[in-house]
């Protein structure tokens, strides 16, 4: 497992860790009834205190994805209630799993172009750029837009997981979700530090996105390295 960090904007680290050992649990990298190694050498695996590590595995426990023997251990269990924050996440590390976190690369409140499918009320969207990463490794480069009249978008309190800020600072919380899966050319806005030039073809995401309203709130596009990761939908 990867050394866990904190941003200012960043999730609680203890749900970092969290969410990581719950994509690990859904990829199959941690398998039912596995036992976990012992919580100190978690711990110092993922350069983290005992504390924060006993409060993530209290978390999976509530959940039902894990449980808490006295004396002998920590164990997984599958198939408990989940309630990831990003469960609607659907890209992965080639070998499962990885902990999604994203550097902004710019937010605007634009007038929606013309090239854009028709979503939400407003002639106005907030723009988002960003770099995403899994772990530490770069995967894609992705583009969303906030219907304008679902509120106003500052960035200084966005955080890695925008349906979360979407719940704390908006009042409202994505419900379902569409993607759209082929391929399409990195923009040409892409940082310099993704992996695949601008015009190059790669794996794309289309998704539009539904809160409590008929019409989408949001839509995002998403370009995504198929060497370094792939989308995954598992049906129960």
């Amino acid at each position: 497992m990867p050394t866990a960090s904190q941003t200012a904007n960043a999730l609680p680290l203890y749900v970092q860790i969290s969410e990581l050992l719950i994509r690990d649990i859904a990829a199959g990298r941690l398998i039912d009834g596995e036992r976990l190694p012992p919580e100190r050498d978690m711990a110092e695996e993922l350069g983290i205190s005992i504390g924060t590590l006993r409060k993530a595995l209290a978390d999976l426990t509530e959940k039902g994805l894990l449980e808490r023997v006295q004396g002998s251990g920590n164990y997984i269990r599958q198939g408990g209630t989940g309630g990831s924050v990003y469960a609607m996440f659907r890209l992965e590390l080639l070998s499962g799993g990885g902990l999604p976190r994203a550097d902004i690369l710019d937010v605007d409140r634009l007038k929606k172009p013309e090239d854009l499918p028709v979503f939400g009320t407003s002639g106005e969207g907030t723009r988002i750029r960003r770099l995403r990463y899994l772990n530490d490794v770069i995967i894609a480069v992705e583009e969303i837009w906030l219907d304008g009249d679902a509120g106003v978008v500052r960035r200084e309190f966005l955080s890695d997981s925008l349906y979360r800020f979407y719940q704390k600072h908006l009042g409202f919380w994505i419900l379902r979700a569409e993607d759209r899966v082929t391929i399409g050319e990195v923009p040409g806005w892409a940082p310099p530090e993704f992996t695949r030039a601008p015009g190059t073809v790669t794996g794309y995401i289309e998704r539009f996105s539904w809160a409590d309203r008929p019409e989408p709130v949001e839509y995002s596009r998403t370009w995504f390295d198929t060497d370094r990761a792939h989308y995954v939908q598992r049906l129960k």
